[in-house]
C-alpha cells in the first residue's frame, strides 16, 4: 500500500470536530437527552473530543460510551477466525435519549447498521444519529450521516485512514492505495 493524499492534517481534523459539534449542538438544541457512543476504536476516541468539544462550547458534560460491535457484524466469518470482543462501555441508560453514534469513516453502512443492531439490544433511544468525520461514499447500505466533517470521493481500490493521536501518535487522514 502506498500514501497517496493527506485529506486532513491536525489543524483540519480538529476543526472538523469543533464544527460537527456545533451542529450536534444545533439540531438537538443543546445538550438535554444528549449522549454520544463512539464505535470501537477510533469511534470512540472522537466521541471523547466530541464530548470536550460540546463541553467547552456549552459548558455541560455529555455522556460518552463506547460500544463494540465484534460479533453484531455480517462479515464475522471473514475477520479473523476468533475474532477478539472488547467490552461495551456504557454506563447510562440509553432510554429516551438522543444518541449520537460516532465513527470514523462511513463506507457501505455496515458498522452503522451493526452499531445500531448492538445499540437497540441496549435499550430504545428517542434517536439514532449519526456522525463520522470522513464519508468515502460506495455505500451498500441506506445509511446515511447526519454530521459529516468531510465528504471524500474514493475509488474502491483506495482506503481511508484516520490516524488519531491516542492510537497512532498523530492526527490525519490519508488516502492510500492498495497495491
Amino acid at each position: 500500500m502506498k500514501e497517496k493524499t493527506k485529506i486532513l492534517d491536525k489543524d483540519t481534523l480538529n476543526r472538523s470536530i469543533m464544527r460537527i459539534a456545533h451542529e450536534i449542538l444545533e439540531k438537538n438544541k443543546g445538550t438535554q437527552d444528549l449522549c454520544l457512543v463512539g464505535i470501537r476504536n477510533r469511534g470512540a476516541h472522537l466521541a471523547k473530543r466530541l464530548s470536550d468539544s460540546i463541553e467547552a462550547i456549552d459548558k455541560a458534560a455529555v455522556p460518552v460510551g463506547i460500544l463494540d460491535i465484534t460479533l453484531y457484524r455480517d462479515d464475522l466469518t471473514l475477520i479473523a477466525q476468533q475474532p477478539l470482543v472488547h467490552k461495551t462501555e456504557i454506563d447510562f441508560d440509553i432510554t429516551d435519549k438522543n444518541i449520537v453514534l460516532v465513527d470514523d469513516v462511513l463506507y457501505t453502512g455496515r458498522t452503522v447498521r451493526a452499531a445500531m443492531d448492538a445499540l437497540i439490544d441496549l435499550g430504545r433511544p428517542k434517536s439514532v444519529q449519526l456522525a463520522v468525520l470522513i464519508d468515502r461514499g460506495h455505500r451498500e447500505l441506506p445509511i446515511r450521516a447526519d454530521y459529516v466533517g468531510k465528504n471524500v470521493p474514493t475509488a474502491q481500490k483506495e482506503t481511508v485512514e484516520v490516524r488519531l493521536t491516542e492510537v497512532d501518535g498523530c492526527d490525519e487522514v490519508v488516502i492510500v492505495e492498495k497495491d
